[in-house]
């Protein structure tokens, strides 16, 4: 383990989770060429020259196509996200833009900008024209939810409350979010069900190869000519030109997105926001206290919790040296890795194994001391990423 850490900040980070890392240990220097840490929002890093010291990368956010994951796992080093963090603001904007959308209010509100005239004009006009603006209220409408994760269950269980019928689909959804889902959330049986049932869409999926364009003609084609399809997920989800023909030829009524395009912005029925979702002091630091601890458990105890590309693992420390081995989850690599220590003299107090995909995570503590000589050893073993040893604990 190394006596201190280089951080490479980009973008504005919130200073409560910077101040989790001890001075005398992590030196934040944002002119670093080889930096051991890496810590940012929306920097894009698929071009960037990663240098032989980093360990560990942190988003202060969710999405991590930014970053180029597949390349970072191939080298065992660990992408941090805070999924989750950031779940209230989203939903709150969701909420926004329902209401807005719903009443007409971005449109009333420039009718009105755009009124001149005296106070008995501007009155008389206001009476003669509101009705141009009439919307609905939301109390037995049908919300439809498409992802449910941490945001996706927020704004299913906020819809509840209002009034709305809610229904999801999510066939990834996880057991620790069904938990926190309201048992009123009925479930569609696929995405024709859920958008044909649906007066409200809200998007919550991530950004990948399954689901870029997802959203498109056929789907919208199923809704009712006067729904609304909220996006705060990511823009690639919904494909632009069959959402323009959608809008354009009255299949839907409105659009309301958190990624602006020269292609919406001259639409009225698409409202677009400067990408809000989780832009509040609460969210920006929620996210970043999340990845910075779990950062700080990695670098000190070799523990994994929130990575994108690599699994879960945690391994209570005790005072033991222990090795933290990034592997191909492939036969026999543990049994490789233990014959090395056996032939080192190197007692197991303890150990696990978890993998992920096609990447593993090696936790193992150790009686006595490793010699750089064994290290060396264990690196060399095919399929192994990268190996750190830790001291015991002080």
């Amino acid at each position: 383990m190394k006596d201190s850490y280089n951080i490479k900040t980009f973008n504005k980070i919130s200073e409560k989770g910077l101040s989790l890392f001890s001075n005398n240990r992590y030196i934040f220097d944002t002119d670093c060429i080889s930096p051991d840490i890496i810590l940012l929002r929306s920097e894009k890093l698929h071009d960037y020259k990663f240098s032989k010291n980093l360990l560990a990368i942190g988003r202060a956010g969710a999405g991590t196509n930014n970053i180029p994951v597949a390349m970072l796992t191939k080298l065992g080093i660990p992408v941090f996200n805070s999924p989750g963090a950031n779940a209230n603001a989203v939903k709150e904007l969701v909420l926004a833009g329902i209401l807005i959308s719903a009443r007409n209010i971005i449109q009333a509100h420039n009718y009105v900008k755009a009124l001149g005239g005296n106070e008995d004009q501007v009155n008389k006009s206001v009476e003669s024209s509101k009705k141009d603006f009439v919307g609905f209220e939301l109390p037995g409408k049908t919300l439809g939810v498409l992802g449910l994760g941490a945001i996706g269950v927020e704004v299913a269980n906020m819809a509840l409350n209002l009034g709305m019928k809610v229904i999801g689909f999510d066939p990834m959804m996880t057991v620790d979010r069904a938990w926190q889902l309201s048992s009123g959330v009925g479930q569609a049986k696929d995405l024709n069900e859920l958008f044909s049932l649906s007066d409200i869409i809200s998007l919550h999926v991530p950004s990948n190869e399954q689901t870029k364009g997802m959203v498109n003609k056929d789907l919208l084609s199923k809704m009712k000519s006067d729904s609304i399809v909220l996006n705060f997920s990511r823009q690639e989800v919904v494909d632009k030109k069959s959402m323009i023909d959608s809008i354009n030829s009255s299949l839907i009524s409105k659009y309301v997105t958190d990624f602006p395009s020269p292609d919406y912005i001259s639409n009225q029925n698409i409202i677009c926001l400067p990408h809000l979702g989780a832009s509040t002091i609460e969210a920006e630091e929620n996210c970043a206290i999340m990845v910075c601890n779990n950062i700080i458990d990695f670098i000190e105890n070799g523990n994994i919790h929130f990575s994108v590309n690599l699994p879960e693992a945690k391994l209570s420390r005790k005072n033991n040296e222990r090795i933290v081995i990034t592997n191909a989850n492939v036969p026999n690599m543990v049994g490789q890795i233990s014959t090395c220590l056996a032939k080192g003299s190197i007692n197991i107090a303890d150990l696990i194994n978890i993998s992920k995909d096609d990447v593993a995570v090696t936790i193992i503590d150790i009686d006595g001391k490793l010699n750089q000589s064994l290290i060396k050893n264990i690196s060399s073993i095919s399929g192994i990423l990268s190996v750190r040893l830790l001291p015991p604990l002080s």
